[in-house]
């Protein structure tokens, strides 16, 4: 019997690695924005420089997928920094446009489903409005809404917007770190602009220094990293009355800690059991198990991230590794993440200059 009916193709089993970009700081070795891929075993590999700009500090993505957003944090003769987009392909990001974001160092860039940007400008102490074009080029600033106000603690002495989040019914939660307070409003979308809501801020803890937030997948559940006292606050909207209330406030530190930390970001598994934050000082990644009942958070550990200043940190998209950025000592970490535990697993480490945002 022939056996040329069994000739057939080998199934390939080779799973493509799992491309990511990374932002930086351009003030030593770094040019721009990388391009680094996460294998199916964790480990890292570099691909290259894709973009040459000043201080890609944060990057996202457009709603599609085809665009690629930086804010370049630096201040112009008008105290402006930058947005820039490009279009993403396989081996590059070409650049499209660049236009000022309405403040000086942009620090923080999000997008919605319409195309929307905001950024949030640090020492401006604002946030920017612009709109992405379908085909890729950015409209001049729409509108800019300006925050007003001081905290007690000494890098509290004015605002300083640090970040802006669109929630599921499309609000904005911007986040200052200088008048300490979560600012809350819409995007008007005939006229756009920002139109503030009712109420208009709410007031974090006293010297808290609110940075970065993480919305639980499934509840009305906000966690905020607060840079200033290294500690996650546990907000909860009530759906009534749409008011948030603080629940818990929880240290990133173990108690025996008593050095300089302040931390930097946050995030939650998509499942919604555990929450991790960095902190720049201890350069640990806080580990917490979620209770699905009330919300509250707590400790299961902390990680080394086996570099200085763990600035910005990443969940891979099937939320299996867990990368960090180490600003001061120029490499990325990935570490497997335990899916009952949350505890993190050390896998691969790889140099690169002053890493400070990661983006799949």
């Amino acid at each position: 019997m022939s056996s040329l009916q069994n000739c057939k193709e080998p199934t390939s089993n080779i799973v493509e690695p799992t491309t990511f970009y990374v932002g930086t700081y351009t003030d030593s070795q770094s040019e721009g924005i990388y391009q680094f891929e996460l294998h199916q075993d964790g480990n890292l590999q570099e691909t290259g420089l894709m973009a040459k700009t000043e201080n890609p500090s944060f990057l996202t993505k457009s709603a599609n997928g085809a665009f690629l957003l930086s804010v370049n944090e630096v201040s112009n003769e008008e105290n402006m920094g930058y947005v820039t987009s490009f279009k993403i392909e396989k081996d590059s990001l070409v650049y499209l446009d660049q236009k000022p974001t309405g403040g000086a160092h942009p620090c923080h860039i999000t997008t919605n489903e319409d195309n929307f940007v905001v950024t949030a400008n640090y020492t401006g102490g604002n946030m920017g409005l612009l709109q992405l074009q379908s085909n890729g080029t950015l409209s001049d600033l729409l509108d800019v809404q300006q925050h007003q106000g001081q905290g007690s603690h000494p890098r509290q002495e004015g605002p300083h917007a640090h970040s802006g989040w669109f929630d599921n019914n499309g609000n904005i939660i911007s986040i200052d770190l200088g008048t300490n307070q979560l600012w809350f409003s819409i995007i008007d979308e005939k006229d756009k602009v920002f139109l503030p809501s009712v109420p208009e801020t709410f007031t974090m803890e006293e010297g808290a220094g609110p940075r970065h937030l993480t919305f639980h997948p499934s509840q009305p559940w906000i966690y905020v990293v607060n840079e200033l006292t290294s500690s996650v606050s546990l907000l909860k909207k009530d759906q009534v009355s749409e008011k948030y209330t603080s629940i818990q406030t929880i240290s990133t530190l173990p108690a025996e800690y008593k050095e300089p930390n302040t931390c930097a970001d946050i995030h939650i598994s998509n499942d919604g059991k555990f929450v991790y934050a960095s902190n720049r000082g201890h350069n640990s990644i806080a580990i917490y198990k979620v209770d699905p009942k009330s919300g509250m958070l707590e400790v299961m550990g902390h990680q080394a991230t086996k570099g200085e200043t763990p600035r910005n940190f990443s969940l891979s998209p099937d939320n299996k590794f867990l990368l960090v950025a180490n600003q001061h000592s120029d490499n990325i970490v990935s570490y497997l993440r335990d899916q009952n535990t949350g505890l993190l697993i050390f896998i691969d480490e790889i140099p690169a200059p002053s890493p400070v945002c990661i983006l799949f």
